[in-house]
């Protein structure tokens, strides 16, 4: 079922299946948000939870027992109720149940919030552990947006700006797409920019650390722009489908990170994973301004 929120601005769609956007368009139609093609990626903007990335094996580690997962969790198959909704804002819940806990043995719920507020979108993720042990967790968001935003330009017309100088890290991949160890200082263009291009991602995604809490996807044609920001969430992917010219990016505020290569990972260790004590609840979350 598709829940459509609105103001004077903004257009949001948003699918209980998943929790995922399906749509964000401002007042005069303009969508932002990639339409899911499936010549390229099918998906428009999944949630992850509770694991970011691939684990080895497509296995982990709890307490010493293993579990099967696949990349990025299970939320985004899962079927979200409403439990709130009002004008201008929606929110989705997810708890734990028999199909979760195959995967993950945890009494939880994962509130989403999708608020508008003027030209800017507030998403907020809210994770309770309802279990008796400390839960591990990792969350993030992975919005696609068009590029180009209006018919005519090209994806080498947009550029990624930070809103401050930065020396971000490059998170080192292995060919399959596991942590290997091997950062790297990812250069920006005079300290904020990164210049759009396909063959950026022809060796998968680009994940940052250390770079700045915002970043803003500029058109140099006609102006229009939107920014993310993350003010909590300490990594960054910026990602389309590789060896493609795909007319998409996605900017991909993240907790936490994925497996290591060939380790199968006990989350209990992991330090990038949040470790939720019983009866507590996290939350973050982060934003998309439209200009």
């Amino acid at each position: 079922m598709i829940v459509t929120v609105k103001n004077d601005k903004l257009i949001l769609g948003v699918d209980t299946l998943g929790a995922q956007m399906m749509h964000l368009q401002d007042a005069k139609g303009t969508e932002y948000l990639w339409q899911g093609d499936p010549a390229y990626w099918q998906d428009r903007s999944p949630v992850l939870f509770p694991f970011i990335g691939r684990l080895t094996e497509n296995s982990y580690y709890l307490q010493g027992v293993k579990y099967p997962m696949t990349i990025h969790g299970f939320a985004a198959q899962q079927e979200f109720a409403v439990v709130e909704e009002g004008d201008g804002f929606v929110v989705l819940e997810l708890t734990g149940n028999d199909s979760t806990k195959q995967q993950y043995p945890f009494d939880f719920s994962l509130k989403i919030g999708y608020r508008l507020e003027e030209n800017r979108l507030n998403v907020t993720y809210q994770v309770e552990n309802r279990s008796e042990q400390v839960m591990p967790f990792g969350i993030g968001g992975h919005p696609g947006f068009n590029v180009p935003f209006v018919p005519g330009e090209r994806f080498e017309d947009y550029e990624l700006v930070f809103c401050t100088p930065c020396q971000p890290q490059r998170l080192g991949f292995s060919p399959a797409v596991y942590l290997n160890g091997q950062d790297e200082n990812y250069p920006l263009q005079d300290g904020t920019t990164i210049a759009m291009r396909h063959g950026l991602f022809d060796e998968d995604a680009i994940i940052l650390r250390n770079m700045a809490r915002a970043v803003t996807l500029h058109s140099k044609v006609s102006g229009k722009s939107l920014c993310v920001s993350y003010p909590d969430m300490p990594y960054l992917g910026i990602w389309h489908w590789p060896h493609t010219d795909a007319p998409y990016v996605c900017i991909e505020p993240w907790t936490s990170l994925p497996a290591r290569q060939d380790v199968i990972e006990e989350l209990t260790c992991k330090s990038d994973m949040i470790q939720l004590k019983p009866g507590c609840t996290h939350t973050t979350g982060w934003e998309v301004t439209i200009e």
